[in-house]
């Protein structure tokens, strides 16, 4: 498995420009909202548990996202343990609520993404590498640290393989 600062400068790679980083801060959140009500509808009862597909994606995510860093995974767990709450209200909502948001809101987050990519002028990294779909939430969350000046560290070695986000020309 690739370390944290692999991951994410792989995934860095596709996103230099910071409109498409932008876009990211918006697109990939309600994805995987989408994606948690999606599979939070049907489950199965486990010992008084709600075992959902969303449960088991939520569960192999964060265990991944640990492997990769007790940091941040524990942000991601606590992220993604709050998409899951806002989508097991969605999924609590009749078979055509639900469905609507889902689809609705999954459709807007890909339209939101592909703007950004289009800015980019480049294809989105999971279309070369699938588990860029599993780090795209994790990039967006670290890309959120480093405008809050924390791990820079991590953002110092991630632009020393990716490349520095590229700063926007003003014209006058």
């Amino acid at each position: 498995m690739n370390s944290l600062v692999d991951q994410l400068a792989k995934y860095a790679a596709y996103h230099r420009d910071p409109r498409n980083i932008a876009t990211h801060f918006v697109g990939v959140p309600i994805i995987v909202l989408s994606v948690f009500i999606l599979l939070s509808r049907v489950h199965v009862d486990v010992a008084g548990i709600a075992v959902s597909p969303a449960l088991l994606a939520f569960l192999a995510s964060s265990i991944f996202y640990f492997r990769l860093s007790a940091v941040y995974g524990l942000v991601m767990f606590v992220v993604h343990g709050f998409l899951m709450l806002l989508a097991g209200y969605f999924a609590g909502l009749t078979t055509l609520a639900w469905l609507s948001a889902g689809v609705g809101i999954f459709v807007v987050g890909w339209i939101i993404q592909f703007i950004g990519h289009y800015y980019e002028g480049r294809k989105p990294a999971f279309v070369d590498d699938l588990i860029g779909l599993a780090i795209g939430p994790l990039f967006v969350v670290a890309e959120f640290g480093f405008l809050l000046g924390l791990g820079k560290q991590v953002q110092a070695d991630v632009e020393a393989i990716a490349g520095p986000v590229r700063r926007r020309m003003v014209q006058a």
